[in-house]
């Protein structure tokens, strides 16, 4: 029975020509998204990987140059291209490409592509995330929502049920049948996806990418099951198609236009997140005062000098048989660096809590919920750019020491009058960046994953309970 009433279901949709109109336009709009995310995403990674060749000719070109002054010439760790991120770009358009290693600075991530848009590119791109988050819903709500409401008005319902169809295979039934017409769209679409991500060369491998790939299917799955389960409910519970469609576009409005920016928003205002300039005079004034006021750089100083002294039995700086600058340089960077992990931990611990409202926002709205899985798993979060700007600063402060170090070991008095030659300059290596592992990217994920699995829950039991005590009338 439950075939039968899938079968007739499919085939009132297939013969409904605004359904082969919709769903052409949206397979149409998926395969363009898919190719020009794929495109894009292919552009993007030449320019990063051009733009990171020429850094590093640049900075192999200085010629003979004091090491301190080569650690302020510094250079770029660009962000690399995400095997997912044609599907979702996520955060990238706001989070930077390329952080700036030099002396002295963990400098935040610069060069936004959203500061390079127009307005009117800046209101919307089509992605497939977009497609999928924002219009796929619509499209299922519109096959759904007189799946009993319109039974009702047609006089039909009161047939359906008298034959004793128990409630969970007649809601069973309704749901296959608009799933296989669902099938139509996204098998296509997911195909071409999967060709061409097997077609993609990144730093990750291709296992790791395909369980990504694999997960953000099964994620987006729930998300539509969870939006099929409540359409279903509410057709089967309200007691007119217009009253169901009404009611239905009113809970699109509210889960995708209203409460991702209310969450946004109320993240915001309950962790605010500090003003660039006071965040950085914070951290000047650590380095400056020491942490918490403890310990001056002055006294620092005075600190490190007996230290040397009394280590190698000296009485003058300029008897010591290592260059002091160099060292004091290197234990000016060993400090700052102690500040450094004080404010950004602060820093990331807060957008971590803006995170969880968003995440408990998405307990109203799922849209929310897959958004963040989405994002995790293209590799486009804030997870994954901060997992980038870690490896970035680890490497700045391997090359700060690298220099600092030989000019402690080869400068004597010379101080900053000596000069290394190009031959340092290439014994530093090129940032190359490792992607987290799927493992560690599900960890993060699984609770996002968790709410899409109990909205799907808890909407099937919705819609399975709403067709048990359906009136026929």
């Amino acid at each position: 029975m439950t075939k039968t009433i899938a079968k007739k279901e499919f085939t009132e949709i297939i013969r409904d020509g605004r359904f082969r109109w919709i769903a052409g336009v949206l397979l149409l709009m998926l395969l363009v998204a898919v190719s020009l995310g794929y495109q894009q995403s292919q552009e993007i990674k030449s320019d990063r990987e051009a733009a990171a060749n020429m850094d590093k000719q640049t900075w192999e070109a200085q010629g003979n140059k004091n090491p301190h002054s080569a650690a302020h010439f510094g250079h770029y760790a660009f962000k690399p291209v995400t095997a997912l991120s044609y599907v979702d770009r996520g955060l990238n358009q706001y989070l930077g490409v390329a952080i700036w290693l030099e002396a002295h600075y963990q400098n935040l991530s610069s060069h936004r592509p959203i500061e390079d848009k127009t307005a009117l590119q800046r209101f919307g791109e089509l992605t497939v995330a977009w497609t999928l988050q924002y219009l796929m819903p619509l499209l299922i709500i519109l096959l759904a929502f007189a799946s009993f409401a319109g039974e009702r008005e047609r006089g039909t319902l009161r047939q359906i049920v008298s034959l004793g169809v128990p409630g969970r295979k007649l809601a069973f039934g309704k749901a296959l049948g608009v799933v296989a017409a669902l099938a139509l769209v996204l098998i296509p679409a997911t195909l071409i996806a999967a060709v061409l991500l097997a077609g993609l060369k990144t730093g990750e491998s291709f296992s790791e990418a395909a369980l990504r790939f694999i997960t953000l299917a099964g994620s987006y799955l729930l998300y539509f099951a969870a939006i099929l389960g409540l359409s279903l409910a509410v057709s089967a519970k309200v007691k007119s198609s217009r009253v169901a469609l009404l009611t239905l576009i009113g809970f699109w409005i509210i889960s995708s236009l209203l409460a991702p920016r209310l969450a946004s928003d109320l993240a915001e205002r309950l962790y605010p997140s500090p003003v660039v300039s006071e965040f950085w005079e914070a951290i000047s004034k650590d380095i400056r005062e020491g942490i918490d006021g403890h310990n001056p750089s002055d006294e620092r100083r005075k600190q490190l000098e007996a230290k040397l002294l009394a280590q190698y039995n000296v009485k003058e700086l300029k008897d010591l048989p290592v260059n002091f600058a160099g060292i004091a340089l290197q234990e000016g960077e060993e400090y700052g660096n102690q500040v450094f992990d004080k404010h950004y931990s602060r820093l990331w611990a807060l957008y971590e809590k803006q995170a969880g409202v968003q995440q408990l926002a998405s307990t109203v709205s799922p849209l929310l919920a897959v958004r963040h899985v989405s994002m995790g798993l293209a590799g486009t979060d804030l997870h994954q750019h901060r997992h980038f700007a870690e490896q970035a600063e680890a490497h700045r402060r391997k090359i700060v020491k690298l220099l600092n170090d030989d000019m402690a070991q080869n400068a004597g008095n010379q101080d900053y009058d000596y000069l290394a030659d190009p031959a340092l300059w290439s014994k530093v290596p090129q940032f190359k960046y490792s992607p987290p592992s799927f493992a560690l990217v599900f960890r993060h994920q699984f609770g996002n994953l968790l709410i899409l699995g109990m909205w799907c829950a808890a909407t099937a039991f919705a819609a399975v309970a709403a067709v048990g005590k359906m009136k026929v009338d």
